[in-house]
């Protein structure tokens, strides 16, 4: 059984959130905080649910937008990067070809998955300007790895400046840049060294793309304060849930199906629902048959059992946006 955080936020009305930010430990003005377009997001349909690329490489822009759909997806989360669907050096060309094929089949293409960490990156703003063009709005940075020469400090202090020159490069093409929190040693593990990166700039063109497994892997039970925390930068989501399991004779976090781990899901949503969340989410398959899996299937069937497993994670997500976020 789940167990339940019993400062729950269930029925909590929009000042006494954003109260609750401020006790949390936020430095953003409250006229800020209205300005910002985190839970107030104008951009993009309230909760469209894409699925993240990564495990459909595969196939190609045509088959994964079919076989999506048919899954009950509602948009492609697209991996612009390194041995990606789109490579960063074919994204003037290829970037479109794989958004129309997503139209094509009545999927939103409104987020993308990156490896930019600097404005000055090679094809960053190639990347940012197709997908610009294209109506993409939101994109997810890449990872950055802690100096220990230079400390923890050292390294945020080092990679801020890089932050602001990059919601810069954000507010000239209209896009917003996310740092998606990942359990480990690296840059994020936890959300306040995140916090520390964000603090001062515009919510609007740079964020946290807010993983709730992986904030629940690394926070335990008070994981809800860290995103109390950055609520402000968060305009995008990751959707993916895990159980702790035992493998000779060491504990690690295990991806499993939607609704059958660790994460509370019902007081994720709350949490969303009363800052009137209206970001993407994006769905990760990271459990067999998507990954790691010992199977061999023909194509066929493996399109088959694709699509089964995939619609059960979605239409469970649907099941809490309904409840919570329609």
């Amino acid at each position: 059984m789940k167990s339940r955080n019993p400062t729950s936020t269930g029925g909590v009305d929009r000042r006494t959130f954003i109260t609750s930010i401020a006790a949390a430990g936020a430095s953003i003005s409250l006229s800020r905080l209205r300005g910002a377009e985190l839970f107030m997001g104008k951009t993009v349909t309230p909760g469209k649910i894409h699925v993240f690329s990564k495990p459909f490489s595969w196939l190609g822009y045509e088959d994964m937008a079919i076989l999506l759909s048919e899954a009950g997806a509602e948009g492609i989360d697209l991996t612009v990067r390194p041995e990606g669907h789109v490579l960063p050096e074919k994204v003037e060309s290829d970037l479109p070809k794989a958004v129309e094929a997503a139209r094509k089949h009545g999927l939103n293409v409104d987020m993308i998955v990156t490896g930019i960490i600097s404005p000055d990156q090679q094809y960053a703003e190639s990347i940012l300007r197709t997908a610009s063009s294209l109506g993409i709005k939101y994109y997810r940075l890449g990872w950055i790895d802690y100096d220990y020469n230079l400390g923890i400090k050292g390294t945020l202090r080092k990679y801020k400046p890089e932050f602001e020159k990059l919601a810069a490069m954000n507010r000239k093409y209209g896009m917003h840049g996310a740092y998606q929190n990942h359990a480990g040693t690296m840059v994020g593990g936890a959300v306040w060294d995140i916090y520390e990166l964000l603090e001062g700039l515009d919510p609007q063109f740079i964020g946290c793309q807010y993983d709730v497994r992986h904030a629940v892997v690394e926070g335990g039970t008070s994981w809800s304060n860290g995103l109390k925390l950055i609520a402000p930068w968060v305009k995008c989501t990751d959707i993916k849930d895990f159980k702790w399991l035992e493998t000779d004779g060491r504990w690690n976090p295990v991806s499993v199906p939607l609704g059958e781990g660790m994460v509370d899901y019902d007081e994720y949503f709350r949490i969303m629902k009363a800052g009137n969340f209206t970001g993407p989410m994006s769905v990760h398959f990271e459990y067999p048959p998507f990954e790691n899996s010992k199977i061999t299937l023909a194509d066929s069937d493996k399109r088959k059992l694709f699509i089964k497993e995939a619609k059960r994670d979605i239409d469970r997500l649907k099941s809490y946006r309904s409840k919570y976020l329609l």
